[in-house]
């Protein structure tokens, strides 16, 4: 693996963990010339439905993508980089569990709408924000007393 620092391809792994939902691999690594200290993770290489996007194309299920969405809902939020990375874990594993060979984007989208409500109401708001495509404040405002009344409901 190579180095994020000085780019040297040899690192050797100080610890080896299962994650918690026992989806990957977590190792912790040393550079063996800089002695940086990094982690990578190992996901098995599993079949992925075809995402329906749309304009109805059809691209291949990148994890990448639900994992940069979900960061830029979180960004600057108190979740812990652990919590982000089992919300996607928890996603893709919903999607593996449908079974289905194709999958609509919108319910991707509705997967990560559900997490970040239950994790945290300003990422899903954000994410709701571009997801749903807000075009006036009134459009914030009927989700905000969406959430409001949810958490009310709750008390």
């Amino acid at each position: 693996m190579k180095c994020p620092k000085c780019s040297n391809p040899e690192s050797r792994v100080v610890d080896s963990r299962v994650t918690k939902e026992a989806s990957a691999v977590r190792r912790r690594r040393e550079c063996e010339v800089c002695s940086y200290r990094f982690t990578t993770y190992e996901h098995p290489e599993i079949s992925l439905p075809l995402v329906v996007k749309k304009d109805g194309t059809r691209v291949f299920f990148d994890r990448t993508k639900l994992e940069i969405g979900v960061q830029k809902a979180l960004e600057k939020r108190p979740v812990p980089a652990d919590k982000q990375e089992e919300i996607i874990d928890k996603i893709e594993r919903l999607i593996l569990e449908k079974g289905n060979k194709e999958l609509e984007s919108s319910d991707i989208g509705s997967y990560v709408m559900e997490e970040l409500r239950r994790v945290d109401k300003v990422a899903y708001v954000r994410f709701a924000s571009v997801y749903r495509d807000f075009k006036t404040l009134e459009d914030f405002m009927n989700e905000l007393k969406d959430l409001d009344s949810e958490d009310g409901s709750k008390k």
